[in-house]
């Protein structure tokens, strides 16, 4: 609304101006959690659970843990699978060693156990950066999986490292169906992501991104790099490592070392470089993309071959499935930065003056 003072136009915005778009984005969230929590078990298939819903949602949870460390608080990571595994063989040893330990004290404690390997990996961070830290998190990698194939007590003296879990209950309620773990995993990422949307914007969070943006900057003007990255990589790690724990316990159910392996932690970086660096719902753009290309192109891309009579079998399907992430990768990289969160931003934009653009 425009007003004139003083000879001048200026602008005047009403309150509904302000609460309204507010509104709109609670009344969007609450529509989408109920769709969430109610809709989606009611009519979803088995095969949808398993296939997409589960590993979504665990995959975002990681993704979530991944994107503070990277994405706001800028250090780089290439050893998530290795705090995933972390969680997962920890939650495993706390149920088979302490009697009746009930499954989400498990989870816990097993990102627990992450959060204590993250930190004495993310100690190096306060003296390098960049690729010399990238190397470092990588060797956390390879050492875990050394540790889990050498070291039987982990494993509970499985030779191989491959382990098992049982029947799976919560508060006596049994997960014997797709749609109750689907339950599990989706409340337990709402949980952590409004834990993670209330750290970032409150002053660990400008902390975090005040390092993210220039680390001696941010020492002269008081913050302390140490607790800052301390704090970025116990966090990180601790929800990385619920999600490894939800991974084996959940989604897979029998798993070993290589379920977590480097090309585990290269998905996750794909996850958050393609949703968007800094950003929560990049974290669950990303993980919804990386969960359901390849399966729309297992589908797709054998019927497009035989319509122009070529066969498409399951290994070339992998390979254009590489080439079209690292295509997207940098194409987003170059053109935009802050992926797909961005282009969701812009696009709810647009239709929020949608067709009036004044």
């Amino acid at each position: 609304m425009l007003y004139r003072e003083n000879g001048q136009f200026k602008t005047s915005y009403r309150a509904d101006q302000q609460i309204f778009p507010i509104l709109q984005d609670r009344l969007a969230i609450l529509a989408l959690a109920a769709i969430t929590l109610v809709g989606v078990p009611l009519f979803a298939s088995d095969y949808l659970f398993r296939a997409i819903l589960i590993p979504f949602a665990i995959l975002a949870l990681a993704a979530l843990g991944l994107n503070i460390l990277v994405g706001y608080c800028g250090q780089i990571s290439l050893g998530t699978g290795a705090f995933m595994a972390v969680g997962a063989y920890a939650a495993y040893n706390f149920v088979v060693r302490v009697p009746g330990m009930p499954l989400l004290a498990a989870l816990l404690l097993g990102g627990l156990c992450a959060t204590a390997i993250g930190v004495a990996f993310g100690i190096p961070s306060l003296r390098i950066r960049g690729l010399y830290l990238a190397v470092a998190t990588l060797a956390a990698q390879f050492f875990v999986e050394w540790a889990f194939l050498r070291i039987k007590w982990l494993t509970n003296d499985s030779t191989s490292g491959s382990v098992t879990v049982g029947a799976l209950s919560v508060f006596g309620i049994p997960l014997d169906t797709p749609a109750s773990r689907y339950l599990l995993c989706m409340a337990l990422l709402v949980l952590f992501a409004l834990l993670a949307k209330n750290l970032v914007r409150g002053h660990i969070g400008r902390e975090w991104m005040a390092i993210r943006d220039m680390d001696v900057a941010a020492a002269v003007i008081g913050i302390r790099p140490v607790y800052a990255k301390l704090t970025a990589f116990a966090i990180s790690s601790f929800i990385v490592g619920v999600a490894g724990a939800l991974w084996a316990f959940v989604h897979l159910g029998s798993w070993e070392p290589a379920a977590f392996g480097i090309e585990r932690s290269f998905q996750l970086l794909f996850m958050i470089i393609i949703g968007g660096l800094g950003s929560i719902m990049g974290s669950f753009l990303g993980a919804a993309f990386i969960t359901i290309v390849p399966i729309v192109l297992n589908r797709t891309l054998p019927l497009f071959g035989n319509a122009f009579g070529v066969h498409v079998d399951t290994a070339l399907v992998s390979h254009f499935e590489s080439m079209l992430f690292g295509a997207l990768i940098v194409f987003f990289l170059i053109v935009e930065p802050h992926g797909l969160a961005r282009l969701w931003s812009t696009a709810k934009e647009k239709l929020r003056l949608w067709p009036f653009p004044h």
